[in-house]
């Protein structure tokens, strides 16, 4: 597919020339191209870096880039401040003394909310089917794994690339989770300015889940004890179901399907 004169894909590419073996070899394993990193013949880069993996719009006008972090100053604030087992996330799911809740978290995207989750007790089983996503987020659990403060939690997520509809229809029974969490992309309703670059970023990449309905309806089907859907505050209801009950925080909503 070509958009203007660019090309919409992505393309590996090292920050420096020590990262060029790190950088042909995910290229290899995305089976996508290795780039210069100068280049703006692909509309994204992933770039191979010291500190990690970041992705970035290659146009010239285009927001800097984004990397996955669970061990930086953002999440470890968000662990220690962001509310515990009172935070809306956490009663949506129903987080309570003495349960931990199998999860599965069918739309990662950047991982935040089911790294949360995992801090909190549960186990999380993380679905993301885009592999630019998965990789980049794969990298950020690894570097989870090796910090001290992190290692327990990302002992207790698991990462698997595929779509979640298919993965959700081929569940045995026995492997059914608690709670199943979806944080759907939608289409942007304004061109504000003030659209975070994450998400101007993830929308250009991954598009908007327009099979969020379809998905939801199949997760009824397999979750044990409730769905949670996570929705921008004021936004419509996902599909043509009645959530249980909704918690409303400053920003966003989490409607919660008990099955």
């Amino acid at each position: 597919m070509i958009h203007g004169n660019k090309t919409l894909a992505v393309a590996v590419c090292p920050a420096t020339t020590d990262q060029y073996d790190w950088a042909h070899t995910l290229a290899a394993e995305l089976g996508i191209p290795l780039a210069r990193k100068d280049t703006h013949e692909f509309q994204f880069l992933l770039i191979c870096s010291a500190d990690g993996l970041a992705l970035k719009q290659a146009d010239e006008n285009g927001p800097g880039p984004i990397m996955i972090s669970f061990t930086g100053s953002t999440m470890e604030y968000r662990l220690k401040h962001g509310g515990g087992r009172s935070q809306a996330l956490a009663r949506a799911i129903g987080l309570k003394k003495g349960w931990q809740p199998a999860v599965i978290d069918t739309t990662a995207g950047l991982g935040r909310d089911g790294f949360v989750l995992a801090y909190l007790g549960c186990q999380v089983h993380m679905l993301e089917r885009s592999p630019t996503l998965a990789a980049m987020l794969e990298e950020g659990l690894q570097r989870a794994r090796r910090a001290a403060y992190t290692v327990e939690t990302a002992g207790r997520i698991r990462l698997t690339l595929t779509d979640s509809k298919e993965f959700l229809q081929k569940l045995k029974q026995q492997d059914r989770p608690d709670v199943i969490y979806l944080d759907p992309m939608y289409p942007e309703r304004t061109k504000s300015s003030l659209v975070k670059k994450e998400m101007r970023i993830l929308r250009g990449l991954a598009g908007d889940d327009q099979d969020a309905g379809e998905l939801l309806d199949i997760a009824l089907h397999c979750a044990r004890n409730r769905v949670v859907v996570k929705r921008p505050r004021l936004a419509p209801t996902l599909g043509n179901g009645v959530p249980s009950h909704s918690i409303t925080g400053k920003t966003s909503r989490f409607d919660v399907y008990l099955i």
